[in-house]
C-alpha cells in the first residue's frame, strides 16, 4: 500500500532497469482472481454454524466491531471470517481509508511495468502457501493476531508518515524500531510469518546468484529488518550486502 502520488525511490527504479527478471513473495503476473477468491474463501471462512464472535468472546468482539464501524463497515461483514482473515481485512480497509492504495504498492507497480516490458516474474511461494501460514496459526494465536492488528491500526495512523519516510530514505534502524513491536509482543505469531519464511527463501535467493541474469527480489519490509532478516541470513552465509 502506498499513496498513488508516492514516487518509488530512484534506487528501486535503477534496480528494476538492471534486472532481467523479478522475484516476489508470490508470482504477481500469474495471479488468477478466481483462484485467489477460491483460496481466500477456503482458508479464511469459518465452517457453517460458527461465527467470529463465538471465536473471540463478547469483549474482544466488541473491540473488533467498534473498529469495523470506525472504518465504515458493518461488523456483520466479518462474522463468517476466521480471525486471521478478519485481521487482514480490517488492516487493508484502514489503510485505504487513510488514502493508501493497494494498486499503488511496490509489487503492484513493478508487476505492471514488468508485464509491459516483458520481464518475467517468479514467486518465492504460492498464494496458497502464503495464506496457509496464517490459516495454520492455532486459534489462540489467530485471536492475538486480530487483536494486535486492531490495536496496530491506531499506531499506524500516528506513524505511517514516519514509516514511509524511513522506507523512502532506507533508514533501516528506524524501520526496525517501528516494526519490531509486533514481533517482540507476539513472537509465536510473527515467527512463522517472518523468520520461518525468510529461512525458507534463502536457498532460492542464493541460487539466483549463480545465474547469468540479474534479478530484482522484492519482499515486504518486515522481512528486511530485525534478527534473522533476509539481509542478516545472507550475511551469515558469507554474502556481502551493499545498500543503495
Amino acid at each position: 500500500f502506498l499513496s498513488p502520488a508516492e514516487k518509488l525511490p530512484a534506487a528501486i527504479d535503477a534496480a528494476y532497469e538492471d534486472a532481467e527478471a523479478l522475484v516476489m513473495e508470490i508470482d504477481m503476473d500469474d495471479l488468477d482472481p478466481l483462484e485467489m477468491q477460491k483460496v481466500a474463501l477456503e482458508l479464511g471462512v469459518l465452517p457453517a454454524g460458527e461465527t467470529l464472535q463465538k471465536h473471540l468472546g463478547d469483549d474482544a468482539y466488541a473491540t473488533v466491531a467498534q473498529k469495523a464501524r470506525e472504518i465504515g463497515i458493518e461488523p456483520a461483514m466479518l462474522d463468517r471470517f476466521r480471525p486471521w482473515f478478519a485481521a487482514l481485512t480490517l488492516v487493508q480497509l484502514h489503510l485505504m481509508k487513510m488514502g493508501l492504495d493497494p494498486n499503488s504498492g511496490v509489487e503492484q507497480r513493478l508487476a505492471v511495468r514488468a508485464a509491459s516490458d516483458g520481464k518475467q516474474i517468479e514467486g518465492l511461494e504460492s498464494l496458497r502457501e502464503q495464506l496457509g501460514i496464517l490459516a495454520a496459526l492455532p486459534d489462540a494465536q489467530q485471536r492475538e493476531f486480530l487483536m494486535y492488528s486492531v490495536e496496530d491500526t491506531e499506531r499506524a495512523t500516528r506513524e505511517i508518515d514516519t514509516m514511509i519516510k524511513a522506507w523512502r530514505s532506507g533508514d533501516v534502524e528506524a524501520l526496525d524500531r517501528l516494526l519490531a513491536e509486533g514481533m517482540e509482543k507476539y513472537p509465536k505469531v510473527y515467527r512463522p510469518l517472518t523468520v520461518d519464511r525468510n529461512r525458507k527463501w534463502i536457498a532460492n535467493i542464493e541460487r539466483l546468484l549463480d545465474d547469468q541474469d540479474d534479478y530484482l527480489v522484492v519482499v515486504g519490509t518486515l522481512h528486511l529488518v530485525g534478527d534473522d532478516s533476509v539481509i542478516e541470513l545472507l550475511e551469515k552465509n558469507g554474502h556481502r550486502i551493499k545498500q543503495h
